[in-house]
């Protein structure tokens, strides 16, 4: 990785149309906060937390490099929102989060869906291209999980080229079942 780079979860892109991508996503290591009320009412909140835990908010007052993207999920009442951890962690070598809120944990492989779009992401886009995404995946007649999982990729700072997702775990799917 580059000094100065942020790093990306790593992913396998399996097909591709438009904005729609099928991808394949190896374990990783998940740092996770929850979060009552709404997206926009509680991203802050979780960004503190985790962001408090990656800068040094553990026990052994380690900092850990930035990585994207943020994944959040949930609904109206209850959030998630989670960093994916350098690749290059253990996950029995962790440090040890100050904040019990903080809970590490890791992700198992998987197969997604996802659609992309840009600008700073609302509730209402979100909303908007999960819809999107579920009537593709109802015309190509893959089978989801209906959770849901919003992944931005960009700093709050940087106003032009944001790049943001919608992704739902697929049910099911093996490579070779699209036409």
């Amino acid at each position: 990785m580059t000094k100065g780079k942020t790093e990306t979860q790593k992913y396998e892109v399996i097909y591709t149309r438009k904005n729609f991508e099928i991808r394949f996503y190896p374990e990783a290591i998940l740092a996770t906060v929850e979060m009552n009320g709404s997206y926009d009412n509680s991203r802050n909140s979780g960004f503190k937390v985790l962001a408090g835990y990656i800068f040094g908010g553990n026990e052994e007052n380690t900092q850990i490099a930035m990585t994207s993207p943020v994944r959040m999920s949930g609904n109206e009442k209850l959030n998630t929102m989670s960093f994916v951890l350098p690749s290059e962690m253990e996950f029995d070598k962790l440090p040890v989060p100050k904040n019990k809120n903080v809970k590490l944990h890791k992700s198992k492989p998987m197969y997604t869906a996802s659609v992309r779009f840009g600008g700073y992401a609302s509730e209402a886009d979100i909303s908007k291209h999960r819809e999107k995404l579920s009537e593709i995946l109802k015309e190509l007649n893959i089978q989801h999980t209906n959770q849901f999982e919003y992944l931005g990729y960009n700093p709050p700072f940087q106003p032009v080229n944001r790049r943001n997702e919608m992704q739902v775990e697929l049910v099911g799917f093996k490579q070779g079942m699209l036409p």
